[in-house]
């Protein structure tokens, strides 16, 4: 029998007033919290989803399977999951927040989690509009921030302010939720004792359209470098490796991990390549290295989740 405890609570946003002179809040971040009956980790971990996703991509798979959170859980982690500003049940109104981005597609989906790569065998829909499975992770997707930069700042502040309420914890990061790790580690150094970014948005200083380049390097929202950039990161990208430093990143343990067959597996090395550069201490895994063969970009979706999360245990179980 699975024996555990939990509970809920907000981080709530800014008071604004609205034109007519009411007061609302803007941009709050739910939390939501399991731990097992003894906890056996030295800190907990904070799961912060993907872009246009939300909280229930750790709680079950869109095949109706447990998912990653229970894992952890049943590890021995306490463990908080989140809704990003703007995402799931951290609800948001274009009057305070801004307009919203693109929907999330069913052919982002397919291209996104389901990339027809030689080998990717562990996906758990068919490659087609119109499976079932496909339709249960769809409706869990929103729509990606108009203003990338603010949005990251807005994870970063929320995911800071958690920090501050909870105590120092292991970041754990997926996809578009990548930036907000190296934010949160920026902005809370002493309390982050490590990220673990699995296929982290990327790679360094790329445009995914108009508006929306990682422009210091691996965020799009301000990081903290010495020398300092100031209002003008475009420095960043013609500098010698190592030129610039991320001080506030030094001394964390960073992971980055990636799938044998997603479309990220070919270049997510430099996201680590980066860190270290910058001064960081950061660690490259492909699954495949480590046994787990056949994963996309969302392994803890695929039929094989039981065994993708090995790898991130055993690197969790070194930071200490």
């Amino acid at each position: 029998m699975r024996t555990s405890r939990g509970g809920h609570f907000w981080i709530a946003g800014e008071r604004v007033e609205t034109p007519d002179g009411q007061h609302v809040q803007r941009a709050p971040l739910y939390v939501q919290w399991e731990a097992p009956a003894e906890i056996t980790k030295p800190y907990p971990l904070v799961l912060v989803h993907g872009g246009g996703g939300q909280l229930t991509d750790w709680l079950g798979t869109p095949d109706g399977r447990p998912g990653w959170f229970s894992r952890f859980v049943d590890e021995g982690y306490l463990v908080y999951g989140v809704d990003r500003p703007a995402h799931g049940r951290s609800w948001a109104h274009p009057d305070v927040v801004g307009a919203p981005g693109p929907m999330f597609t069913y052919e982002l989906a397919l291209g996104l989690f389901s990339a027809e790569i030689p080998g990717h065998d562990q996906g758990v829909w068919e490659q087609r509009i119109g499976d079932p499975v496909l339709d249960q992770m769809v409706a869990s997707m929103g729509y990606f921030p108009a203003d990338l930069a603010e949005s990251q700042r807005l994870d970063q502040d929320r995911l800071a302010r958690l920090l501050d309420r909870i105590g120092p914890a292991i970041v754990v990061t997926h996809s578009a939720s990548g930036p907000a790790g190296w934010l949160v580690a920026d902005a809370r150094p002493q309390l982050v004792k490590g990220v673990c970014a699995i296929e982290p948005m990327g790679p360094p200083f790329n445009a995914f359209g108009p508006g929306m380049k990682l422009d210091y390097g691996i965020t799009k929202a301000p990081l903290t470098y010495e020398p300092p950039v100031g209002d003008d990161p475009t420095v960043l990208e013609s500098a010698e490796p190592g030129a610039y430093r991320l001080p506030n990143l030094a001394g964390i343990p960073v992971v980055v991990m990636v799938g044998e067959t997603s479309p990220f597996s070919s270049w997510g090395h430099l996201m680590s390549d980066y860190v270290n550069a910058a001064g960081g201490s950061a660690e490259f895994v492909n699954f495949a290295d480590q046994g787990v063969r056949g994963n996309g970009h969302a392994m803890m979706f695929e039929k094989n989740s039981d065994e993708a999360i090995v790898p991130v245990l055993d690197w969790l179980a070194k930071v200490r």
